[in-house]
């Protein structure tokens, strides 16, 4: 972590500085098709910035600061089709994201990093249960009774400080909130790639004062996301997504038992 804000890889890596390059960017492309065609990036690009050196505070944070350019093109992408729910407009979930984003990203900054390590498994398991239920077993919101406007404000909030301060898990997580709240799957589906990418920018805003911002493997990650999130686009009509989802799921289950076993 002591690398700092100009700083490039943690010290003391089992790998290589070109391995790690390597191992960083091919794990960039196969999260950036990841984000593009099912979600889950971060499932890649969070254990390769850790293999590459990194403590797991700074591989969480360096990770959201690579993977948002991604998040602002997949928000820009479907705009259009991206609304407010029944009571709560568009403006106000952007204003409840930006303002949840920073809370969470603050608390990570004050979080001391053994207290993170010793956190983060349990984050990651969280985050791989949901992942795991929002593709397998949630079943879409057709009629039924509406999540109050409050209670919709007030979720979107919890949910935006987790995406700032871990994240793991929030696409299903607002997909949830933005049915139950009246959305259709398809605009929700819009508008939570939106608001994940304005809770994610006021996170970034605090990060960049940070020295747990690695921007040389930042820089890798970022830019392989972004080649990935192309391929994905490609890829979008040629690959099953159930099949993405049940590797995504096996990377978040392996990556928890390892971060259980790891000595912290």
């Amino acid at each position: 972590m002591q690398a700092g804000r100009t700083g490039g890889f943690g010290h003391g890596s089992a790998m290589s500085h070109e391995m790690s390059l390597v191992v960083l960017f091919a794990a960039s492309l196969l999260a950036g098709a990841q984000n593009a065609l099912a979600g889950g990036g971060s499932f890649v690009t969070f254990p390769a910035l850790l293999l590459a050196g990194l403590d797991p505070r700074a591989a969480n944070v360096t990770s959201t600061v690579a993977l948002f350019p991604g998040q602002v093109l997949s928000g820009w992408a479907g705009r259009s089709l991206a609304r407010g729910t029944p009571g709560l407009s568009f403006p106000a979930l952007c204003g409840v994201s930006l303002a949840g984003g920073a809370v969470g990203a603050v608390l990570l900054l004050a979080t001391p990093v053994t207290f993170f390590a010793r956190l983060v498994p349990w984050l990651v398991l969280f985050a791989t249960a949901v992942f795991t239920w929002g593709s397998f077993f949630r079943r879409p919101v057709s009629g039924g009774r509406r999540m109050g406007t409050a209670a919709a404000g007030l979720l979107q909030f919890a949910i935006a400080i987790y995406g700032g301060y871990f994240g793991g898990g929030i696409g299903f997580l607002m997909l949830a909130a933005l049915t139950t709240a009246g959305l259709a799957v398809r605009a929700a589906g819009a508008t939570k790639n939106v608001l994940a990418g304005v809770m994610n920018f006021s996170a970034l805003l605090v990060f960049l004062w940070s020295p747990d911002v690695h921007w040389a493997p930042a820089a890798v990650v970022c830019g392989g996301a972004i080649l990935g999130g192309l391929v994905g686009a490609w890829l979008l009509r040629r690959v099953p997504e159930r099949v993405l989802r049940i590797g995504i799921v096996a990377v978040g289950a392996a990556l928890t038992v390892g971060l259980f076993l790891r000595p912290v």
